[in-house]
């Protein structure tokens, strides 16, 4: 389940508190104070066999004996009870509660949990503070501060981190549309709760306090769906291995390497803070929509010392300085008067101790007007020559006077009571404002990183600039070989064989069994020569000197290769040796050593590695990670995480790398690991990497039985390869259908370019010349678990190139219950049954996972589509709130899936 039922866990009509206390200090006493001074336009209904009343309200023995069933049940009883509360709630129709009882046992929670699944009851708890939404007068919960009402959802892992922050906002007068207390989640989650939030118009911006997540891909879908909606904000407890391992040790659930989260939250377009202060200041800043361009900052300030403070927080938070234009400095220059010696204005600008309101007002209005910043940072330091609220309400007129430009401009007013009334100028006029340059600042850095992730959850990705197609075969037959034979590490050899086998470039390779052959080998080989003893026993060969380097003939290779067997049976006395790998040198002096590589984390499936690599690579740590699959846009955005990314860009002498072909290779190892689930750990390491593309010198590869089969081990589902498929039509022409990719945007645009104006508007109701990016961006770029679009490709007539002649796609519910439909096909295709087929494979697929429903709105006068509907099965039902307008639906059979 994911958002079934929650409405009545957070828009109940009606209560019932089941355990509710007169007695002071308990739970149930404490909840129904709660429940009844919160103002709940609703009955709340107390149950308690021994009390007459509580908060002055009678009470009811049972839950059989309440006069009417309540959409929600709060329970604060002993563990052994919940499970049959929730059986005789579930009885009466209630459909949502909130069990705040602690203390349960695994077979407890599990029968709670098997108790309410015949009902569809939602659980929220055990072990759960409970809920508050302000906004409904409903207070459900025993926490200590009634919170004021707000537009920013809260949902915390820790009942004490929610009071917490309750307490700590309320004081600040800081609202909340909802704080839920997630306790031991038994059954409502993080990803329910995002799918819940995201719809909800009363939320702005949700803040999450996790320690843990469980269900990794529902939890991926649910938070890059619902931060394309609205500002995601999370607090991650436990950035230390300590913390980790306590956090794990409280909740029960898995340490997972904090970067590990990293990259999740920065797939799923969340953004991630340190503390409280920092969540609530991103709640704010993001929930002005200032619009942010990029990480110019341009500094105006009064104050010398703090406009160096703001410089040193950018540059440190990965920041730039904007350089000031020509056009700015002759705005400056006029408005200010020259700099002494005809020197330039530099940005931080100081305008000085005594600066008035007009000469603030002259010089921000000159940044505003500069294309070379992305935002301004007005500073303003408490001066006795100065009138600090007259000021304020200068910059403030100044940004409404540029308002059509909507150049992003932040404010920090520093002081204590010199600054009130300033700060509640710009508060009133919604222009971000700071205690500190650095608070101020770091909320600079905030839009600059939300901004990047949502660039990153729409940007239309480059093709991949090779297609490669990898030989499956090849691989399977490594792999199955080395598990028949019991081993989990395949041999360099057998490794390099799997990278070639998917378009990775390795060096010559050869094996050999004797330093004879060996020899052999080096003589076709020809060149300088690498040696390395060949052992499943051995994984870090060069730790027993079984690697030998440049070696320039044959006979220095069989000297070599007799040595080195002599020095490996001392210090590997117990491995068994199957001979030598010889490989050719590869000769590259400019070329940079590098490490791609792959490890599986328990919770979030494989994660991929990118960073410097060589001898060195556990020292220098010098990697960013990141979660399959990727595509070139991705793989670039990785790769640009780690410091040697700025070293492959090219210096001095030294060429800038192929960085397409690096990007390249890890597209391929992402393709490999999708591909292949047995593939547990993989690196390799050195890939060499320059302007000439990437060579492969050492791989290792380990392999095992998958605790999950197939791509169900990936937190995101990859491309369905499955639905792949060739088509005809009426005409005898043939198409290919597949799955539709974010590489496809393109075609899209085009499909659309030639439609006829009448059938764009017939699709989407209203007139149509063409799709903004974001549109097709959100039609391209789709959560296989979710939805799916399929695609009809083939050759242009007059170009060759390939087109789209048609799309269709289905959008499920979270609930994967209901799913609704949108087809379209080329104008000048029609009558040719192209929607029809693809119709068709829709609902087989909207079958084969489950959906019970699949359902459109089509105009009245849409006789074609309409037609088709009714052949297809479909039912129709007038639309009485849109009269033009007819839904379809259609029942499919098949029970859910997981």
């Amino acid at each position: 389940m994911t958002v079934r039922n929650l409405d009545k866990l957070f828009k109940p009509a009606s209560i019932a508190l089941i355990g509710a206390s007169r007695k002071p200090g308990t739970v149930g006493a404490v909840v129904a104070r709660n429940l009844f001074q919160a103002g709940f336009d609703g009955p709340v209904m107390p149950v308690n066999p021994t009390e007459r009343a509580v908060e002055g309200v009678l009470t009811y023995k049972t839950v059989d004996s309440l006069p009417i069933t309540p959409d929600l049940g709060v329970i604060c009883t002993a563990p052994d009870t919940v499970a049959a509360t929730i059986d005789a709630l579930g009885k009466r129709g209630t459909k949502a509660a909130i069990v705040m009882t602690k203390g349960m046992s695994a077979d407890q929670t599990q029968a709670m949990l098997d108790t309410a699944k015949p009902y569809l009851m939602r659980v929220l708890g055990p072990n759960s503070l409970g809920a508050m939404v302000p906004g409904r007068g409903m207070n459900a919960s025993f926490a200590p501060v009634a919170p004021r009402k707000g537009d920013v959802a809260l949902v915390a892992q820790s009942s004490m981190v929610l009071t917490s922050v309750a307490d700590w906002a309320t004081s600040r007068g800081i609202g909340f549309s909802h704080l839920v207390s997630l306790g031991d989640r038994g059954d409502v989650d993080f990803g329910d709760l995002l799918d819940y939030l995201a719809s909800d118009v009363t939320v702005r911006a949700i803040l999450l306090y996790i320690e843990s997540i469980t269900h990794a891909r529902k939890f991926m879908s649910a938070a890059r769906s619902a931060s394309r909606q609205k500002p995601v904000i999370v607090i991650k407890a436990g950035r230390s291995d300590e913390a980790q391992e306590a956090a794990a040790s409280h909740t029960g659930a898995l340490a997972v390497s904090d970067a590990v989260y990293d990259a999740v939250f920065r797939r799923a377009g969340v953004l991630r803070v340190n503390d409280l202060a920092e969540l609530f200041d991103a709640a704010g800043t993001l929930g002005t929509g200032v619009p942010i361009t990029g990480d110019r900052l341009a500094i105006l300030t009064n104050g010398g010392g703090m406009g160096v403070m703001a410089t040193d927080k950018l540059i440190q938070a990965g920041g730039r300085l904007a350089a000031l234009t020509d056009e700015t400095q002759e705005a400056l220059a006029k408005a200010l008067g020259p700099q002494p010696g005809g020197t330039p204005f530099r940005n931080p600008l100081r305008i000085g101790a005594d600066a008035t309101p007009k000469r603030y007002a002259e010089a921000l209005n000159a940044l505003m007007q500069d294309t070379g910043n992305d935002a301004v940072l007005v500073l303003h330091c408490p001066s006795a020559l100065t009138d600090s609220e007259a000021i304020a309400q200068a910059v403030a007129e100044t940004v409404q006077a540029n308002k059509a430009r909507r150049h992003p401009v932040l404010t920090s007013w520093i002081g204590d009571q010199s600054a009130v009334e300033a700060r509640k100028l710009f508060a009133d006029g919604r222009i971000p404002t700071y205690s500190g340059p650095s608070d101020a600042v770091r909320a600079f850095m905030h839009l600059v990183r939300y901004r990047r992730s949502q660039q990153l959850l729409m940007e239309t990705p480059p093709s991949v600039a090779e297609d490669f197609q990898p030989d499956e075969i090849t691989v399977k037959k490594v792999i199955s070989r080395a598990m028949a034979e019991k081993r989990e590490w395949l041999s360099e050899y057998e490794a390099k064989r799997v990278l070639a086998a998917y378009g990775i470039p390795v060096v010559d390779t050869r094996v050999a069994q004797t330093p004879e052959e060996a020899a052999n080998a080096a003589r076709v080989i020809g060149g300088p020569i690498a040696l390395k003893i060949l052992s499943h026993d051995i994984t870090h060969k060069s730790d027993v000197g079984g690697v030998a380097l440049g070696l320039t003939s044959p006979e220095d290779v069989k000297s070599e290769a007799e040595a080195m067997l002599a020095r490996v049976a001392e210090l590997a006395p117990e491995a068994k040796i199957e001979g030598f790998t010889v490989q050719e040198m590869a000769v590259r002096p400019d070329a940079y050593e590098l490490i791609v590589g792959m490890t599986e984390n328990e919770m979030f499936g494989p994660v991929l590695l990118f960073g410097e690599g060589g001898i060195g690579v556990e020292v220098v740590e010098d990697y960013a990670l990141a979660l399959p699959p990727l595509n070139m846009k991705l793989a670039a955005e990785q790769m640009s995480r780690t410091r040697i990314h700025r070293q492959l860009q090219g210096y001095r002498s030294r060429a800038a790398v192929d960085l397409d072909a690096v990007a390249l290779t890890l597209n391929k190892v992402s393709q490999l690991v999708v591909d292949f689930p047995e593939i547990a750990e993989m690196d390799i390491n050195p890939l060499l990497a320059d302007a000439e593309g990437v060579t492969a010198l050492d791989a290792r590869i380990k392999v095992g039985v998958p605790a999950l089969a197939g791509a169900a081990r990936l937190a995101i589902r990859p491309y369905p390869k499955s639905l792949e498929d060739r088509i005809t039509i009426k005409d005898g022409r043939q198409f290919f259908v597949r799955p539709i990719l974010p590489e496809d945007e393109p075609l899209v645009h085009h499909l659309v370019e030639n439609q006829t104006a009448e059938d764009l508007r017939l699709r989407f109701f209203a007139p149509l010349k063409r799709l903004s990016h974001q549109a097709a961006a959100r039609l391209t770029q789709i959560d296989y678990d979710r939805e799916m679009g399929l695609i009809a490709v083939g050759p242009d007539p007059q170009t060759g190139d390939t087109i789209m002649y048609g799309v269709v796609r289905i959008t499920a519910d979270p609930d994967n219950r209901r799913a609704e439909y949108a087809v379209m096909v080329r104008s000048d295709m029609k009558g040719q049954g192209l929607g029809y087929i693809m119709m068709n494979k829709i609902l087989d697929y909207a079958r084969s996972r489950g959906i019970k429903e699949v359902y459109g709105e089509v105009l009245r006068e849409n006789t074609n589509m309409l037609n088709m509907c009714r052949a297809l099965g479909f039912v129709r039902k007038e639309n009485l709130d849109e009269p033009g307008v007819v839904e379809v639906r259609i029942e499919l059979g098949g029970g859910l899936t997981a």
